[in-house]
């Protein structure tokens, strides 16, 4: 029997309780949601979501997002490439802040970086960069992860995610161009695994090593300054809304390296330009053009005539010493050197440059306390090593004397540090070059092909060629009047000629190093340093680091010579003695049939055998590991001479005719001196 119908009143009243109890419970539902909502579900259905919720220490994570096909469209699958996008996160799991972290990606696909948001590359590389070995980054703007506890889990305050858009190459879809590994760098301490690898996804936790002897730490939010060959110092002296007055100084720490004519230059990541600067200068001074940039959109009824450069990456330079009392552009101390920083155990007081500006800034950041070094820090010089700098570190406030000799000091506002360190130049990219001879050898053993590069001539010679072998005084000419003394030596000595020529070495200065001697107590060699430019080496040194026979080193004659210590143990420094510091530019023959002749500085160097009884010199043991001059090091031969038959059973000559030919090289050091007068 059918169920008797439901008042259409009695259905409405249950329609209404049944809406009331859906809303009650959807109320409740909410309430004891703990914020995350869909987004919370979304975190976690993400593969890594269990290793960061496990994690005590920092969680690494790189994302595979997307990419696209780019021209040209090619059948050859390891050719194509691709565009992409990805991100990675760094986030700080622990009790306590993470600071100044680095985070390196192990890219293996030859990717092309285009852009990076959220992070710089710690070695300051323009975009677009090739970082197929991998790359490390940096955070900007926040270089330091708070923790947790102190910031209510604030994402924004313990977590940086970068990123990344750029180009790789052969991975054909549906496979996933991955990395092969992310690790954090920096700061020391922590001990990463293999990272987990699924899908799109690669995470890791980073846990502190317990067996990880930590330095002293440091009782205040600030990083502790590091030490390396070369630093900046970004000490802000005023701070105003909108405009900071700021002093950089630059300091040589490494008693082997100089810069001469140094160009300095950084990365604006926030708009800001240079208003005034002492102590230096840009090279280009762009105010009026400044009314193009987009300074010029905020400070629209500002004057940019006198602005000295709105750049996003200025060149700066060193003022000359006739501008060091001008009050409009000088008077600032450790200025005006013309870009020379010398090490500082040839002269401290040449070994720092000093110079100040006042930066203005752009909306965000009007406000006295928003204060943002620029990054990507780079300097260079005329024949001197090559710097990869780090990127600024916060440390603790610069203290400065007070001006008018009281016993106090005045904080600044803010400081921070670019650290750089020397790199080994890489293959055929050095600025100078060393070759090798012997007196049991005829021949000598040139700079190798290439050695600074192979300009534009390769279409007339050959690059892959190995260089000739030469006669003696075909060192005193240039390379391209060689030529002919390299074919007629080679016919004496019945080698064969490679057709095209091997390439020259491109370099503008080349050191010669001649074993002279070998005799029963000691050994002697000779140094002989060219400049093939037009030049002059104003203060110049050099340095040779020897082997396990460098505890035989006795004297240097014609320079002035010193032992060094740690960490350029077996290195012998030389210099210039008084009046013979310049090392002179290359000059014209006596006519202009006659090849041009380089200027030159050359000593002899002595050593003894007392602490090195076993050198063998005829096997080679007699030519130095390394060469620098002025702080470059120089490339080096392929291949040492080796003993003649001819000169086999020659006997070495007495500590006398050493004597002799050291007196020698000093008589004919004064006579170039006084043809120079």
């Amino acid at each position: 029997m059918a169920a008797p119908p439901v008042p259409l009143r009695r259905r409405r009243a249950l329609l209404v309780v049944a809406t009331l109890l859906a809303v009650v419970t959807a109320a409740v539902a909410q309430d004891y949601n703990d914020g995350g909502g869909d987004d919370e579900d979304d975190e976690k259905k993400k593969p890594q979501f269990k290793a960061q919720e496990a994690c005590n220490g920092v969680f690494l994570s790189y994302t595979f997002m997307e990419r696209t096909k780019e021209y040209p469209h090619l059948k050859n699958a390891t050719a194509q490439p691709y565009a992409f996008k990805a991100t990675a996160s760094v986030l700080n799991t622990m009790t306590e802040d993470l600071k100044a972290w680095q985070m390196f990606v192990g890219f293996q696909h030859k990717e092309i970086l285009v852009s990076v948001g959220g992070a710089v590359l710690l070695d300051g590389s323009d975009l677009p960069a090739n970082v197929s070995g991998g790359v490390t980054f940096a955070g900007y703007p926040m270089a330091d992860l708070l923790n947790s506890i102190e910031t209510a889990g604030d994402p924004s305050l313990i977590e940086s995610k970068i990123e990344i858009t750029g180009t790789q190459f052969g991975v054909k879809p549906p496979g996933k161009p991955m990395p092969k590994t992310i690790k954090l760098t920096k700061p020391e301490g922590f001990r990463c695994p293999a990272p987990n690898h699924k899908g799109s996804v690669m995470y890791v936790c980073c846990v502190k090593d317990r067996k990880f002897k930590a330095k002293k730490a440091n009782s205040t939010r600030y990083q502790t300054r590091r030490k390396a060959d070369l630093t900046f110092a970004y000490d802000v002296l005023q701070a105003t809304a909108n405009n900071y007055q700021v002093q950089v100084t630059i300091d040589n720490w490494s008693p082997i390296s100089r810069l001469d004519n140094w160009n300095l230059t950084w990365e604006w990541k926030r708009g800001e330009f240079i208003y005034n600067m002492k102590g230096a200068y840009t090279l280009l001074k762009e105010g009026p053009a400044c009314i193009y940039s987009p300074a010029a959109g905020y400070y629209k009824d500002f004057d940019f005539t006198p602005v000295y450069n709105c750049e996003k990456r200025p060149v700066i330079v060193d003022l000359p010493p006739e501008r060091e009392k001008d009050d409009a552009i000088g008077n600032v101390p450790f200025c005006c050197k013309n870009g020379t920083l010398l090490p500082p155990t040839m002269d401290p007081s040449k070994s720092r440059a000093v110079f100040q500006m006042q930066v203005y800034k752009l909306p965000p950041d009007l406000n006295r306390t928003a204060l943002y070094p620029p990054q990507n820090w780079k300097i260079s010089g005329k024949l001197n090593p090559q710097y990869a700098c780090g990127q600024p570190i916060r440390v603790s406030p610069q203290e400065f004397p007070d001006p008018t000799g009281l016993m106090s000091s005045t904080p600044a506002v803010a400081s921070w540090q670019v650290a750089c360190n020397i790199t080994r130049p890489k293959k055929r990219a050095s600025k100078c070059c060393v070759s090798f001879s012997a007196y049991y050898n005829d021949s000598v053993v040139p700079c190798s092909t290439c050695a600074c590069g192979c300009g534009n001539d390769t279409a007339t010679c050959d690059p892959d060629a190995r260089a000739m072998q030469l006669p003696p005084e075909a060192l005193l000419i240039p390379f391209d009047n060689r030529s002919a003394k390299a074919r007629a030596w080679a016919k004496i000595k019945h080698w064969r000629v490679p057709n095209p020529m091997p390439c020259s070495d491109n370099c503008g200065v080349s050191i010669n190093w001649h074993v002279m001697n070998n005799y029963k107590s000691g050994w002697s060699a000779r140094m002989t340093i060219f400049n093939w430019q037009d030049y002059t080496f104003k203060d110049w040194f050099a340095a040779v680091t020897m082997g396990s026979h460098f505890s035989g080193y006795e004297n240097v004659y014609s320079f002035n010579g010193t032992r060094m210590g740690a960490p350029f143990n077996n290195t012998i420094f030389m210099q210039g003695v008084p009046g013979l510091a310049f090392l002179e530019p290359i000059t014209d023959g006596k006519t202009p049939a006659e090849p041009r002749l380089p200027g030159k500085q050359q000593s002899v160097l002595s050593f003894t055998k007392k602490d090195a009884p076993n050198i063998d010199i005829p096997k080679g043991e007699g030519f130095p590991k390394r060469v620098y001059f002025d702080g470059e090091e120089c490339a080096l031969p392929d291949r040492i001479p080796k003993v003649s038959n001819a000169r086999r059973r020659a006997g070495t000559p007495s500590l006398g005719q050493v004597a002799m030919a050291a007196a020698l090289v000093m008589i004919m050091a004064l006579l170039d001196s006084l043809r120079l007068c």
